[in-house]
C-alpha cells in the first residue's frame, strides 16, 4: 500500500481527461510520475502501480484503455516476462511488451549485433555494431518506457543456466534460432512451471504455439532432434523483416493474454502464415 503521503502527491498529480469516445479518466502523466519517483527515491513501476490501484491511469498507457481496464493494466504492471533471444524475434517482443506496460522484463541474449541484423532487428542499428543485443536492448527499453525494469543477461542460454536464467518470469517467450535451444528452454520452463509462447520465422512465413509445463509440446512438432539440422529453414530462406515483426506481435500478444489469464490461446494449437500468398492457418494439435 502507498503511504498517505505519496497517495496524496498522486491524487494531487492527477488530472481529468477524455478519451476519443468521449469518456473520462483520471491521468498521471510520465513527467509528475517521475519527478514523485525521484521525490520518493523509487522506483517510477513502483509509484505507476500505487496509481493504478488508485484508479489513476498513466498517460502513456491511455490508448491501451478500454481494451484493458485498470486492473489490466496493473496486472501487466506486477508481471514479468523472460524473452530468450534479443535478436529479430525477441527486439520486437521486449518493446511491444514494454509499449503495453510488462513491468518486468528479463532479455536474454550472449550475442552481438552483426551487419546483417540490420534488415529486421529492432534494437540494432548503425552505432551498435559489435554491441550485446541484450544491453542495446534495455538501453533501448529504459528511454521507450523507464517504469519497465529490465535485467540484460548477456549469456547464452544452456542446460546448465536456463532454470537460473528464466528466473521468476511468469511467462517466458522463446525467440531462438536453433531447435536444440529450445528444447533445453522448453525443460527449464516445465520445470520451472511456466508458460512458454514458441515461434520460429523463416522468409516470409512463421509458425507460432503456447506450451504450458503439462503439455506435449515442441517433441510433437520437430521430432528427433539428434536426427534433425539444429538451425531451421531460415538458414536457406533468409528473414524478411516483416514477417519477424508480424510474427513477433502475434507472440506478444499471446504473453500478454498469458499475464491476464484470458481465453483464446494457441494452447494445443499450431498457427502458421505465409505473407506471400498471404494466408493464416491455425492446426489443431490436440
Amino acid at each position: 500500500m502507498a503511504t498517505p503521503p505519496l497517495t496524496d502527491d498522486i491524487r494531487a498529480r492527477t488530472v481529468k481527461r477524455q478519451r476519443p469516445d468521449g469518456s473520462h479518466y483520471q491521468s498521471l502523466s510520465l513527467a509528475d510520475a517521475l519527478d514523485l519517483a525521484r521525490r520518493t527515491g523509487g522506483h517510477i513501476r513502483a509509484l505507476e502501480i500505487e496509481a493504478l490501484k488508485l484508479k489513476v491511469l498513466p498517460e502513456r498507457y491511455a490508448r491501451n484503455t478500454q481494451t484493458l481496464s485498470l486492473t489490466d493494466q496493473q496486472t501487466l504492471a506486477e508481471s514479468c516476462a523472460g524473452i530468450v533471444g534479443a535478436g529479430g524475434l525477441g527486439g520486437t517482443v521486449a518493446e511491444v511488451l514494454a509499449r503495453i506496460g510488462v513491468g518486468r522484463l528479463r532479455l536474454i541474449d550472449g550475442d552481438c549485433f552483426e551487419e546483417h541484423n540490420l534488415n529486421r532487428q529492432r534494437f540494432a542499428h548503425t552505432g551498435n555494431l559489435g554491441q550485446s543485443k541484450a544491453r542495446s536492448g534495455k538501453m533501448q527499453i529504459d528511454l521507450i518506457n523507464p517504469a519497465v525494469e529490465v535485467v540484460d543477461l548477456a549469456v547464452y542460454l544452456d542446460a546448465s543456466n536456463a532454470d537460473e536464467l528464466i528466473g521468476d518470469a511468469d511467462v517466458v517467450i522463446d525467440c531462438l534460432d536453433q531447435l536444440d535451444a529450445r528444447l533445453v528452454l522448453q525443460q527449464a520452463c516445465r520445470h520451472r512451471k511456466v508458460p512458454l509462447v514458441s515461434a520460429a520465422v523463416a522468409g516470409t512465413s512463421g509458425q507460432l504455439t503456447v506450451i504450458f509445463p503439462q503439455d506435449a509440446g515442441l517433441e510433437s512438432l520437430i521430432g528427433d532432434i539428434e536426427a534433425d539440422e539444429t538451425r531451421g529453414v531460415e538458414t536457406r530462406l533468409g528473414n524478411l523483416p516483416f514477417a519477424v515483426s508480424t510474427l513477433a506481435s502475434l507472440e506478444a500478444a499471446e504473453a500478454v493474454k498469458i499475464l491476464l489469464g484470458q481465453d483464446g490461446l494457441l494452447r494445443n494449437r499450431l498457427l502458421i502464415f505465409d505473407l506471400a500468398e498471404p494466408y493464416f492457418e491455425i492446426i489443431d494439435l490436440a
